[in-house]
């Protein structure tokens, strides 16, 4: 883990010094998001999917409206499980936001609509918490492998990956009316 940052830091005194903060931050520390991953278990494909870390860049300034704001830059691979193989694979994530730092529940109806809003609390503000709810958003609602094929399953529970020749065969339904429209112009 890269410690170029502190645990919480007071986002006005950071804007004032125009303060950028970068690091990585193990996933293992993210509680929200550990219950979407793959388990341990199923996930020991190598230690950097067990073991992996979030980068991440967060920049603190002012814009031109005097809101105080956070390009929050994150990078990471998440372990997940398959929805259709049910085997487990990395998703790379790579999000960029701008978030919009306020006081009050009430605050976020008077920020734009390009800025998250970020409640902060006694004038702290976890990094953590930032990192982790924008691998939260990032997570996909069905986490698909992009290696993996489809399968037909049956209500037996057989399961048939269909060959490439039975990808391509399409019904057509019409077909038959072709044979019978060249019997009538033969009549």
């Amino acid at each position: 883990m890269s410690r170029e940052f502190p645990d919480f830091v007071d986002p006005w005194k950071a804007a004032d010094g125009r303060r950028t903060f970068q690091g990585t931050m193990p996933i293992k520390r993210m509680q929200r998001l550990g219950p979407l991953l793959a388990p341990e278990t199923v996930s020991r494909i190598d230690d950097l999917l067990v073991r992996g870390d979030a980068g991440f860049t967060a920049r603190f300034s002012y814009d031109r409206q005097g809101l105080l704001t956070i390009r929050l830059d994150v990078e990471a691979e998440l372990p997940l499980v398959c929805q259709r193989s049910l085997e487990p694979y990395r998703e790379k994530i790579s999000r960029h936001s701008w978030l919009a730092v306020i006081e009050d529940v009430a605050d976020q109806q008077l920020i734009p609509d390009m800025y998250d809003p970020v409640l902060v609390e006694h004038r702290r503000m976890a990094l953590l918490d930032i990192v982790e709810e924008e691998l939260l958003l990032a997570v996909p609602q069905v986490p698909r492998s992009p290696e993996s094929r489809l399968m037909d399953v049956s209500t037996d529970g057989n399961a048939v990956v269909p060959s490439v020749d039975e990808k391509t065969q399409s019904y057509k339904p019409f077909a038959g009316l072709a044979g019978l429209l060249k019997e009538n112009v033969k009549d």
